[in-house]
């Protein structure tokens, strides 16, 4: 940030009356310092960069250096004219400064005095000063020490005078502290463990699974119907009875289509139990089925991912993380621990449809995934599993138990929860922790 600090010095067309003071400016270099070397910030390069630039531009008082085409040829190396309604670089960029701000400012207590924002439809900065008395921060008076505090006469009454005054400063340091803190546990655990989420204007985007699914075509239900009469006339009863052949018959390939609506129970449920729990709290959000969910879907806002093995983006943002979910080869699932003589947890006691009598499956939050945003996995083993965690992301109540014994500021980090419920009449129960990771 020496950079933004000397630029000030240096010659050039200003306009003074959009100039913050000296000593405004060095409260605003600090924290953009402090912003740009926080983890939202340290792994984007293009963000940090166009942070800086603005905020450079900003404190220079050169207000036509923050038009988009002249950023676009500044800092993207953009030809002069180009079409910014074709090539919307700079708004792409500034939308996520914008999210990767929210998320700063969400999980952060720096106790300082300014705060940067880039407000919507804009790219000039805006420095919001956190009180009456920061707001136009002004030199301490010029008078020489010899003739103030430090006179002969005077020097044990001023000293006494300071010690009050920081002593006051230190209590109320300490009440604003227990206040903080006390506001934090008002909140409630839903509302933190989300928090990033209602962070943003963006609406949340849950993505559902939709595993490879066939069905018996429609010549083989015509040909069974020949030797059955009057069954499987209409749609209605295809889609709503099984196809009763005898386990001798023979079909070909050729009797078989795929089936292109097929989603898991089990992530619809979750999925229904994650909408109702934002619509309660007004949040918008959207829905996206198999290969409707895109990555850059992803990339634009907040997510929650439904389902594992039939998910390909749960699978690809959670591979390599603390609990991960295994495919060991013919049909064997499992969630690992991935550390030497690392856990691991098995679907068991299949009942007699078939179903696990016990499911596992995880709650994973991460706050910058891969996509760049905030994103939370809820998946099981099976589909019992994956409404089992679903349950439990979208129940204050079942968060409340699962992160009784988290660390201090755990709002702040990346959490993995590992869950376990008994199914009955492929009914899951409660989810109950079985293990739990913070980083």
């Amino acid at each position: 940030m020496k950079a933004v600090a000397e630029s000030r010095q240096t010659d050039g067309p200003r306009n003074p009356s959009v100039m913050e003071s000296d000593e405004s400016c060095e409260v605003i270099v600090r924290e953009l310092e402090l912003i740009l070397g926080s983890r939202f910030f340290r792994k984007s390069e293009r963000s940090r960069q166009f942070l800086q630039y603005v905020v450079q531009h900003k404190l220079e008082g050169r207000p036509e250096m923050l038009k988009e085409r002249t950023i676009g040829t500044e800092l993207f190396q953009r030809r002069p004219d180009y079409a910014t309604g074709d090539d919307p670089v700079v708004r792409v960029q500034a939308g996520e400064v914008r999210r990767r701000l929210d998320q700063y400012y969400q999980t952060t207590q720096n106790g300082s005095a300014v705060r940067i924002e880039l407000p919507l439809g804009c790219y000039s900065p805006e420095f919001q000063w956190l009180s009456a008395t920061t707001t136009e921060p002004k030199p301490p008076a010029t008078v020489p020490l010899s003739k103030s505090f430090f006179s002969r006469n005077e020097r044990p009454v001023r000293f006494w005078i300071v010690a009050g005054i920081c002593a006051g400063l230190a209590l109320g340091v300490g009440i604003a502290s227990l206040s903080y803190h006390r506001v934090l546990r008002q909140r409630s655990i839903s509302q933190q463990f989300w928090g990033p989420v209602f962070a943003t204007r963006q609406p949340v985007l849950i993505s559902l699974a939709k595993g490879v699914t066939y069905r018996p075509s429609l010549q083989l239900y015509e040909r069974y119907s020949r030797t059955h009469p009057g069954t499987f006339q209409t749609e209605v009863e295809r889609s709503n009875g099984p196809l009763p052949l005898p386990p001798s018959d023979k079909i070909t390939w050729g009797d078989i289509d795929f089936y292109a609506y097929g989603v898991s129970t089990g992530d619809v449920s979750a999925a229904i139990a994650l909408a109702t729990f934002f619509g309660k709290t007004s949040k918008p959000l959207q829905v996206r089925i198999g290969t409707d969910s895109s990555f850059a879907d992803l990339r634009d806002s907040p997510a929650v991912l439904v389902g594992a093995f039939d998910n390909r983006w749960t699978m690809e943002l959670t591979s390599g993380l603390h609990f991960t979910f295994v495919d060991e080869g013919g049909g064997k699932f499992v969630i690992r621990e991935q550390i030497p003589h690392g856990r691991v947890w098995r679907s068991s006691a299949y009942g007699p449809t078939g179903e696990p009598a016990v499911d596992f499956g995880i709650v994973t939050r991460l706050l910058d995934s891969k996509t760049g945003q905030f994103v939370v996995a809820a998946a099981g083993l099976s589909g019992t599993g994956t409404e089992a965690a679903g349950e439990l992301a979208a129940t204050g109540e079942y968060l409340e138990k699962a992160l009784k014994d988290a660390p201090p500021n755990w709002q702040t980090k990346n959490v993995q929860i590992v869950l376990k419920t008994t199914i009955i009449d492929s009914v899951p129960g409660p989810p109950q922790v079985v293990a739990t990771y913070f980083w």
